[in-house]
């Protein structure tokens, strides 16, 4: 009997001891503070900040994005030519964009074959459209290489 009061005790210091009290209470202030916050924001109308500028579009292409994850994705123009493959020196971020797009497409029902946009807006960014889902993702803070990826393919 002493044994397993023994072991009982030790467990329950154990558990006392692995995750401070303290530790729990800051992370569930934290949550409840960042609810606060966002319930506040809501509520009082305030602005969205922490989205990109509007800017007109001055140049497009459209592309369909056709691969799987084990041969890359090859990238084809309006004509059916080939632009640009997933394999292809510093291209790889084209793989990550189909990714992107054929989840999004798969949640919606839509098939997989229908085109995207390539845009290059006023501001000198690129994005890439999706209008059969209404996705689209500015291409902002990716990095050079992976940017050149989608730009190159307007120019």
């Amino acid at each position: 009997m002493t044994i397993t009061n023994s072991l009982a005790n030790q467990m329950k210091h154990r558990d006392r001891d692995m995750v401070p009290a303290v530790l729990v209470k800051a992370m569930f202030s934290l949550m409840f503070a960042a609810v606060l916050l966002v319930g506040y924001a809501r509520l009082t109308d305030r602005p969205v900040i922490a989205v990109a500028p509007h800017s007109d579009v001055v140049r497009e292409v459209t592309i369909t994005l056709i691969g799987d994850r084990s041969t890359g994705v090859q990238v084809f123009g309006a004509d059916g030519g080939k632009l640009a493959h997933s394999t292809d020196d510093k291209a790889g971020f084209i793989d990550v964009i189909w990714v992107s797009v054929m989840r999004e497409r798969l949640l919606n029902d839509i098939p997989s074959e229908e085109p995207l946009r390539i845009v290059r807006r006023a501001n000198g960014h690129t994005a890439v459209i999706d209008d059969t889902t209404g996705w689209k993702i500015e291409l902002i803070g990716y990095g050079q290489d992976n940017v050149a990826a989608f730009a190159k393919l307007i120019d």
